[in-house]
């Protein structure tokens, strides 16, 4: 990767705009698509052209390698807009360097700075409208690259695409979540690619998912592959623990995601002067703590909730309840972070990004 090339982005604009045929209020997560998209081939060990140009199908080869060897990476973002008609990013360039260790473990190309961070920034510019006030209201935008080389030989693609969507979204909400504490299946081990936005690392959650679904619970609290006692990630999510008034989440390592919501929420606590430690937590230590009335909050953490309280987990066929907290950390970290994001509260960080 060369981070001082610079890729001029050609624009074909589309003829017309769907914006005033969507229903904003009645948003379904991540259905609806903006006009425009970003893409980029990498072909003959360089990247071409970038292009924006109206959303719409794309035609692949059958034997694209993405299709037969799983070599296809994401990253999950968001735009916001204030009060004075501005429009925002949150650390994107966090969101750029996991992209492209995701491309190094999974033997694909990184891509250049500005193409990825440039590219986004002028096609949320050219979809500004989408992006409506109001907290609660965002773009979310995927970033996402797969292998388009054609051959069923098991060796890398030598030919990549690159590209950025956008979807309109409202706040994320899910409800009450109840978990079950993984006792067989894992979410990835070590040596693997757990660290990596991979899309394989999806898939292989969907199963185990769905039986925790049919028994009425909304998500898994993933284990560690090897013994399955120590706690690692809830869900698609980083995971927090509150016993007394310590918050506890996993160390970041092969199997975990190096989540953007993790770290700022770390960051934001510790500024408050909320003690935060950074290591495994044994499921022993978890149910020792709700039995002896200790353990407060669970919730996760990623993009899409920013925030998730869990209310109660499962473990060898028993429940545990979570104690209803007034002041919970959960929601005063939530409510101050997407205050950051909006723009309502000043960003001590320098987090924000304007576009």
């Amino acid at each position: 990767m060369n981070p001082n090339t610079t890729h001029a982005i050609e624009v074909l604009k589309a003829d017309s705009s769907k914006i005033s045929s969507v229903d904003f209020e009645n948003l379904v997560f991540g259905n609806i698509f903006t006009d425009h998209m970003l893409s980029c081939d990498f072909r003959n060990g360089a990247w071409e052209k970038p292009i924006i140009k109206p959303y719409e199908p794309m035609l692949l080869d059958p034997s694209a390698k993405v299709f037969h060897y799983g070599q296809a990476i994401f990253e999950g973002m968001k735009a916001y807009k204030d009060d004075n008609d501005e429009v925002w990013l949150f650390r994107p360039e966090q969101n750029l360097e996991r992209f492209n260790k995701s491309a190094v473990r999974l033997a694909m190309p990184e891509v250049p700075d500005d193409l990825f961070l440039e590219g986004m920034k002028q096609l949320i510019d050219l979809e500004r409208d989408w992006v409506k006030k109001g907290k609660g209201n965002t773009l979310y935008i995927r970033p996402f690259m797969i292998a388009i080389g054609t051959g069923v030989v098991a060796a890398p693609s030598t030919q990549y695409r690159f590209m950025i969507i956008l979807s309109p979204a409202k706040s994320y909400y899910s409800g009450e979540v109840k978990v079950i504490i993984a006792e067989h299946f894992s979410r990835a081990a070590n040596g693997g690619i757990g660290a990596a936005k991979a899309a394989g690392n999806y898939s292989a959650q969907f199963y185990p998912t769905k039986l925790a679904n049919e028994k009425g619970f909304q998500q898994i609290i993933w284990t560690d592959d090897a013994t399955h006692t120590k706690l690692e990630e809830a869900g698609t999510m980083n995971v927090f623990f509150r016993i007394n008034d310590t918050l506890y989440t996993a160390p970041t390592s092969e199997r975990i995601l190096d989540g953007v919501t993790r770290k700022s929420l770390i960051q934001l606590a510790r500024s408050l002067d909320i003690k935060v430690e950074e290591r495994s937590v044994l499921v022993t230590e978890l149910v020792d703590a709700q039995k002896d009335g200790s353990l407060k909050e669970v919730f996760g953490a990623g993009t899409a909730a920013v925030v998730n309280p869990i209310v109660g987990f499962s473990y060898a066929d028993m429940y545990y309840e979570l104690p209803k907290l007034e002041n919970s950390f959960a929601a005063m970290l939530k409510e101050k972070l997407t205050d950051i994001q909006y723009k309502i509260d000043s960003d001590p960080f320098g987090w924000t990004v304007k576009v």
